[in-house]
C-alpha cells in the first residue's frame, strides 16, 4: 500500500509498505544486479541508509538459476539483505541483447549471453522467476524499444506490453502473489511519442497495478527528451500508486523527476562510476587519479559516511592508483551515501513546502561545478 503524505510543487512525499519494511519516497534504488550491489556488503548498503535494492531478473535466473535461490530460501535469505527488494523483468536486458533475441507475440526468444543456450520469456515465465526470487515488487515484462524508435514499431511495442502486463497480472493474481502482499507494478512504454505513452498509461492504470513505472528512458536519446517523456506520462499516471523511473539518472536528473511527481529511481551510476576513479559532491564530479589529489589531505567532502569520516583525498588516490580492491568499495560507498543523502533532503524540502526552490539552487550548484557525470 502507498500512502501520499505530502506534496510541494508536483514534488510528492509517501511511504510504500512491503513485506519487509516501509519504504520512505522519494528514494533512489542501489542496483544488485547479480544479487550483490557491487563492492559493498549488504551491512555497508544498510549503512549508507538504503531502503530497497534491486535485483535483476535476467541475469539472475541465467546465473544461478531461480529455482536455485528458491531452494536457498529466497532471494533475501540467498544474499542476506533483509529489506525490500525489488526486481525487473529482464526485458531491458533481452532488449540490449538484440543481435542474440527474437520479439513474438508470445514473448522473446533469445540465447544466453553466458553460453549461448536458447531461452523464452513470456509473461508467465517472467512472472514464474520473480515469484521464485521471492521478491516484493515484480516488474510485468514489457518490450523496450530502441532509440530512435519509428512510431509503427513504437505502436506494436506499445500493445504488446500492455498484453503481456495484463497476462503477468493475471499469473500475480491467480497464484496468490499479491494476497500474499507482494507488489506489482507496470511499466509504461511509449518511446518519443506523447501520445502512445500517455495511452499505454491510461490502459495499465485500468489494470489497478499496485504501481506504475516508466521504462525506456536513457536508452539514448537526449536528456532534455527524456525529461519530457517523463513530463509527459506524470499527468496520467494514478495519484495514489507509487511512480518509478528505471534506470535514471544523474543527481540534477533525479532532483527533476521528483519535482515532476516521480518516487522511485535506480541507477547503477554511483557503483560503476567508483569503479571508474570518480565521486560526487554537491559541486559536481571529481575523478581522483587527477594528481590534483596526490597529497590532498581532506575528505572527497563533508558528509556522514565512513568514506568521508576516515579517509583522505590523498589515501583514496593512492588505492585508486595501485589498483587495491578497497578503493572500489570506499568509492561506491561514498557515492551511495550521496544519492541516498539526496533523497533523503529531497524528503525534507518537500515536508517543508520549498522543494522547487531547494532543488533549482542544488542543480545549479552542481552545474556551475562542471559536474554532469
Amino acid at each position: 500500500m502507498f500512502t501520499l503524505l505530502k506534496e510541494s510543487g508536483q514534488a510528492r512525499r509517501g511511504v510504500l509498505k512491503t513485506r519487509h519494511g516501509d519504504i520512505q519516497t522519494p528514494i533512489f534504488m542501489p542496483v544488485g544486479t547479480q544479487a550483490t550491489v557491487k563492492g559493498m556488503t549488504p551491512a555497508q548498503i544498510e549503512e549508507v541508509g538504503a531502503q530497497i535494492i534491486l535485483g535483476n531478473t535476467y541475469h539472475l535466473n541465467i546465473r544461478p538459476g531461480a529455482d536455485l535461490v528458491r531452494e536457498m530460501g529466497g532471494l533475501h535469505k540467498f544474499m542476506n539483505w533483509q529489506g525490500p527488494i525489488l526486481t525487473d523483468s529482464g526485458g531491458f536486458q533481452v532488449f540490449s541483447l538484440s543481435k542474440l533475441r527474437k520479439i513474438t507475440e508470445a514473448g522473446i526468444e533469445f540465447r544466453s549471453h553466458l553460453d549461448g543456450r536458447k531461452l523464452f520469456l513470456g509473461p508467465k515465465e517472467c512472472y514464474d522467476i520473480q515469484a521464485a526470487l521471492d521478491t516484493d515488487i515484480a516488474m510485468v515484462l514489457d518490450e523496450c524499444p530502441p532509440f530512435p524508435c519509428e512510431r509503427e514499431a513504437c505502436e506494436s511495442a506499445v500493445a504488446r506490453t500492455i498484453r503481456w502486463a495484463g497476462e503477468f497480472l493475471e499469473h500475480a493474481k491467480a497464484d496468490g502473489f499479491l494476497d500474499s502482499g507482494h507488489h506489482v507494478f507496470g511499466i509504461i512504454q511509449g518511446s518519443v511519442y506523447d501520445d502512445l505513452r500517455q495511452h499505454c498509461a491510461r490502459e495499465l492504470a485500468k489494470m489497478d497495478f499496485p504501481g506504475y513505472a516508466i521504462g525506456g528512458v536513457s536508452v539514448g536519446e537526449p536528456e532534455e527528451e527524456m525529461i519530457r517523456q517523463v513530463a509527459a506520462c506524470a499527468p496520467v499516471m494514478p495519484r495514489d500508486k507509487p511512480r518509478y523511473v528505471m534506470g535514471v539518472g544523474t543527481p540534477p536528473q533525479l532532483l527533476q523527476m521528483i519535482g515532476l511527481g516521480m518516487d522511485m529511481f535506480d541507477c547503477v551510476m554511483p557503483t560503476r562510476l567508483a569503479r571508474h576513479a570518480t565521486v560526487f559532491t554537491p559541486d559536481g564530479t571529481l575523478n581522483l587519479k587527477n594528481e590534483r589529489f596526490k597529497n590532498d589531505p581532506n575528505p572527497i567532502m563533508d558528509a556522514d559516511n565512513y568514506t568521508c569520516c576516515n579517509f583522505s583525498r590523498a589515501y583514496l588516490r593512492h588505492l585508486v592508483m595501485a589498483k587495491e580492491l578497497l578503493a572500489s568499495t570506499l568509492l561506491s560507498l561514498h557515492n551511495v551515501h550521496f544519492f541516498l543523502d539526496l533523497m533523503e533532503q529531497a524528503r525534507t524540502h518537500i515536508e517543508a513546502g520549498d522543494y522547487d526552490s531547494w532543488s533549482a539552487a542544488w542543480i545549479a550548484r552542481y552545474n556551475a561545478g562542471g559536474g554532469r557525470a
